[in-house]
């Protein structure tokens, strides 16, 4: 299957520290990013925070279980990168975050098979979108 490498982005009002821990707390991800159930990681306290290693899964929409390893992570640069598999596929994902005197702007570069790429793409971008946004209230189980 052909890969592909897309660079997806948005911006808006959340300070980029804030938007930095949405990121760093694996717990906070579901209430960004509606499309993920819940994170299940098998450590406690600071091991649940994000860095190179962590592993887990996110849990899908329709009982897709996604398993993951995170690459890399500069928190002083704001960036991170991991790996993301399930049903087969494989995804790279890496995350940015920047900071303006307008806004905070998330980016994010998704390489993997092109027809995953091209249909998770609208997806990510509402997520990120929800990142830096102000309101993203966490999900009630």
């Amino acid at each position: 299957m052909r890969e592909a490498r897309r660079w997806i982005h948005a911006s808006g009002p959340l300070p980029v520290d804030e938007a930095w821990e949405r990121y760093a707390d694996p717990d906070q991800w579901s209430s960004w990013a509606p499309h993920l159930r819940g994170v299940e990681i098998e450590a406690s306290g600071e091991d649940r925070r994000l860095h190179p290693g962590l592993t887990g899964v996110v849990l899908g929409p329709v009982g897709v279980r996604a398993h993951f390893v995170v690459k890399a992570v500069d928190e002083a640069a704001r960036r991170w990168s991991w790996e993301v598999r399930a049903l087969g596929v494989t995804l790279q994902l890496l995350h940015t975050l920047d900071a303006s005197k307008e806004a905070t702007h998330a980016g994010l570069v998704l390489q993997g098979p092109l027809p995953v790429v091209l249909l998770y793409r609208p997806v990510a971008r509402w997520a990120l979108r929800r990142l830096v946004a102000v309101s993203a209230r966490p999900r009630r189980g």
